[in-house]
């Protein structure tokens, strides 16, 4: 994951971009806050459009590959924060923690 798309969702987690902890006993209010912003996002897919200029940079664009292809093939905040929200589930359910960057 890029850094921008790491640093959106850790900043609504309210932790730091580099390294942290997500405890087993912040799962549960960490997977309320994440799954709140992702309704959100989808709720309001012009905030993703403005995050989406960051990660055009990072997009290799095929040689036939049109700007609206590109726009189509976007990856939303919904789509990068889910692996995110799977672990938070297992930290959850299983009483484990989350460590980044240590």
């Amino acid at each position: 994951m890029y850094q921008e798309h790491a640093e959106r969702i850790l900043d609504v987690l309210n932790k730091n971009h580099t390294r942290g902890v997500i405890t087993a006993a912040e799962a549960a209010h960490a997977l309320q806050l994440l799954e709140q912003e992702v309704a959100l996002s989808k709720l309001h897919p012009e905030v993703d459009a403005a995050h989406a200029n960051h990660s055009h940079a990072h997009h290799l664009q095929d040689e036939d590959e049109t700007a609206e292809m590109a726009d189509k093939n976007h990856i939303g905040f919904a789509q990068r924060a889910y692996p995110l929200l799977e672990m938070l589930r297992a930290a959850r359910d299983g009483g484990d923690n989350i460590v980044w960057g240590i």
